[in-house]
């Protein structure tokens, strides 16, 4: 019987005194939804690792949705602050104060208004000193974000996984406005000059583009072929010490492990090889990251957005460790140790 239960009618209950830490001080099923049930603020503090949602999906080419992806990401996460992390068997929450900031105002009566204001939404976290993690939301939402963040720190090296390169090319309309649109945002992005395609990597991708904006490209045979940790040690090396911008698509991975997506591609990537590399990115300068294109409606059992929800989580874990949290591992069985019976 777990401490705090009853057996029988005047059983006798014991109360249990709420974690301040992410091991959790109530169940998993219910509760308000925030990020691994951190704290709601209205805004953020240096040092503070933000969570914003940006509920938007009017960029789409293919199936609506991914407005819903915060909430259930936000869902999924509850069971992830109920055990110390794995790999490393700490707490990340006793060393990264995680905050959640609910999602940002977008008004869909007047889209051409919603770049500004996710740029805004997100500039007000960064210049605050604090790490802007963002739940999408389709991946438009990364142009405005990649914006916020450039204003801070300068040209970026992108790092980006994803099934599609998002480097098509943008039509601008007749007021020099911006295309809101999910696969091209990239190529805009590089023709603003917010990135350096030079020191930027695609992971993942297993879609043509005819002229690929000078991005390094690791598709998916190639990851297949070199393996996660080897892929992971050449985005390093690409990126040196500028400051990155890392994005996930969830169709990175394959629909096997990530139905709940828009334009899911078959052939993905698996999440063991996922969290390997992201974990191999310690010591890169990531200055913030989004999570995109979760949407629920095709989703099964929650598994896509457990997925995302471990990706944010993986994100503190290395915050964590850069703060110093020591990473523990199980010690590897002796095999053959004990000889022939």
């Amino acid at each position: 019987m777990l401490p705090g239960t009853t057996s029988g009618a005047h059983a006798h209950f014991t109360s249990i005194t709420p974690s301040l830490s992410c091991i959790a001080s109530e169940q998993t099923y219910s509760g308000t939804h925030t990020f691994a049930r951190a704290p709601r603020v209205k805004a953020a503090k240096a040092g503070d690792f933000a969570v914003l949602g940006v509920p938007l999906d009017i960029a789409t080419s293919n199936r609506p949705g991914a407005r819903l992806g915060p909430d259930a990401v936000r869902a999924a996460s509850a069971q992830l602050a109920e055990l110390k992390a794995y790999p490393g068997g700490f707490d990340p929450m006793s060393y990264v104060n995680v905050v959640d900031l609910g999602d940002a105002w977008l008004d869909y009566g007047f889209p051409q208004t919603i770049p500004a204001a996710i740029e805004e939404a997100a500039h007000s976290v960064v210049s605050a000193g604090a790490f802007l993690c963002a739940l999408g939301g389709d991946h438009f939402i990364s142009y405005p974000l990649l914006k916020a963040h450039a204003r801070e720190h300068g040209q970026l090296a992108l790092i980006h996984f994803d099934a599609h390169t998002d480097t098509w090319t943008p039509r601008i309309g007749k007021d020099g406005s911006v295309e809101l649109n999910h696969g091209t945002m990239f190529a805009q992005a590089i023709d603003d000059g917010l990135i350096d395609p030079s020191r930027s990597s695609q992971i993942g991708i297993r879609t043509w583009v005819d002229d690929p904006k000078g991005m390094n490209i690791f598709d998916n045979m190639l990851v297949a072929e070199m393996g996660a940790p080897a892929i992971a040690e050449a985005v390093k090396e690409l990126a040196g010490n500028s400051p990155c911008y890392l994005t996930v698509d969830i169709d990175c991975l394959d629909p096997a492990f990530a139905p709940g997506t828009g334009t899911p591609v078959t052939g993905g990537l698996m999440p063991r090889e996922l969290f390997t590399m992201l974990r191999k990115l310690d010591g890169l300068n990531i200055v913030g990251c989004d999570v995109v294109e979760v949407a629920p409606a095709y989703d099964h059992g929650g598994v896509t957005a457990l997925a995302a929800a471990t990706v944010v989580y993986e994100q503190v874990c290395r915050v964590a460790r850069r703060n110093g949290a020591k990473a523990a591992s199980y010690p590897v069985p002796q095999v053959g140790k004990h000889g022939a019976n």
